[in-house]
């Protein structure tokens, strides 16, 4: 649809209008022109007051249900879900049933949601089946269309397997997810280990099995070269070491998941499952490392981690119960809660749009004049309730239901479609 925007700021680091209040029209799926007062006939208008406009936010990791575990999330719902949150592209996970490891598993992903309310992007498997062995036809599924390869929630534990995969996607400059735990020494914990999981009877999940992992990873890295991309850290050695070996000029990122910071395990609500998070909530120290990777780079980007169960999965003592949430709408808002002073909405916005698209190498949107048209509308000081007549996922497990959340996105524009936020609080 057509669509004239009143009085939008912008937000683009790469545009000389950056910070400046303009009107946008939009036509034919473009961005028709950018100027201080534009009049247009028959173009449906938007007036929203405080409005920002940036392009499309990308989320990289985030679980879809479909195909195989509709029961848990269904794409539609993953997009429209994807879509209230501000993301107008989504990476899954491989995850699923049947695993994203063929041609034509790859191929469903372009022709199920390329031209949806979100683009979909499909990490493929980079081990058959993902039993972190042997490797998948990375060569096919990369002129499939995969834009990474991963195991996913499964974590590479072989060094042979990390090795492999490394050497053969420096064929063609591809990057490898991983996402870094020791299962051995996790060994099944429920939270962080400490006082706190001490003092409530829980097994935790030591630090060092995160730790252990990078600094193994790191190092085969820089014995092999390639790219590697390490996922949802968590800890304060975790971060230093990926500061380190940046600075080394080793070809590494990183992220985080937009809720870790939300809480520690000293204030997370003692054995209601949906706090239950892997990597799980950790300590101050780690909480406050985190922030300052954000803040001076050493941390690329910012994901969802949207992770849906449904009651079976969450409903549960909280050892029995699995780990996860649902991330996708409410993201960017609690980024915006816990992640400032050190990093503001501006800096989030930033992770979000340029810094995911780096770490794959997809193109990033343009805000200007005949460019197609992939943006994203919010108001960074907003507030607004994650409830569930709102909710689009067809899961529930998120500790952030009922609360008031700072920053709101009001819809997103992509592929010419118009996709409203029906959680934006409207004029009275």
């Amino acid at each position: 649809m057509d669509l004239l925007v009143k009085a939008v700021t912008l937000v683009d680091s790469a545009s000389s209008l950056a910070g400046q209040v303009v009107d946008l029209l939009l036509k034919d799926g473009k961005i028709k022109q950018i100027a201080p007062n534009i009049e247009a006939d028959n173009v449906p208008v938007v007036t929203e007051p405080g409005l920002h406009c940036s392009i499309g936010w990308f989320d990289l990791i985030a679980f879809c249900g479909e195909p195989g575990y509709e029961h848990r999330e269904t794409l539609e719902n993953f997009t429209r879900a994807a879509a209230y949150g501000g993301f107008t592209e989504v990476a899954c996970l491989p995850n699923l049933h049947p695993i994203t490891q063929t041609r034509a598993a790859v191929e469903y992903f372009r022709y199920k949601a390329g031209q949806g309310i979100v683009k979909v992007h499909p990490i493929a498997a980079v081990t058959q089946d993902l039993d972190g062995k042997d490797l998948t036809e990375i060569l096919d599924l990369k002129a499939a269309g995969a834009i990474a390869f991963s195991d996913g929630t499964d974590a590479l534990q072989a060094e042979d397997a990390v090795v492999k995969a490394l050497e053969y996607l420096k064929l063609f400059g591809g990057v490898l997810i991983n996402r870094p735990e020791n299962r051995k020494i996790a060994n099944g914990g429920h939270m962080h280990e400490g006082v706190a999981s001490t003092r409530l009877g829980l097994k935790g999940v030591p630090a060092i099995a995160e730790e252990m992992q990078v600094a193994r990873d790191l190092q085969l890295l820089k014995y092999n070269g390639g790219r590697l991309h390490l996922t949802q850290l968590s800890t304060a050695a975790a971060v230093d070491a990926v500061r380190q070996a940046k600075q080394e000029g080793l070809q590494v990122t990183c992220d985080v998941a937009a809720h870790q910071c939300a809480f520690t395990d000293e204030t997370l609500v003692p054995f209601d499952a949906n706090y239950k998070v892997s990597p799980p909530f950790r300590s101050e120290t780690d909480k406050r490392a985190l922030l300052a990777a954000l803040q001076d780079g050493t941390i690329d980007t910012i994901v969802s981690a949207h992770l849906p169960w449904n009651e079976e999965g969450k409903e549960l003592e909280f050892d029995l119960a699995e780990a996860g949430i649902i991330g996708l709408q409410t993201a960017f808002s609690v980024a915006n809660e816990t992640m400032a002073p050190q990093l503001d909405w501006q800096g989030i916005v930033e992770k979000l749009t340029v810094g995911s698209r780096k770490v794959v190498d997809l193109p990033v949107p343009e805000l200007q004049e005949g460019a197609s048209a992939n943006l994203t509308f919010f108001h960074p000081t907003k507030t607004w309730t994650f409830q569930e007549q709102v909710n689009a996922s067809a899961a529930k497990n998120s500790p952030f239901l009922g609360r008031q959340l700072q920053g709101c996105v009001w819809g997103t524009y992509v592929n010419g479609q118009l996709t409203r936020n029906p959680a934006y609080p409207t004029q009275a």
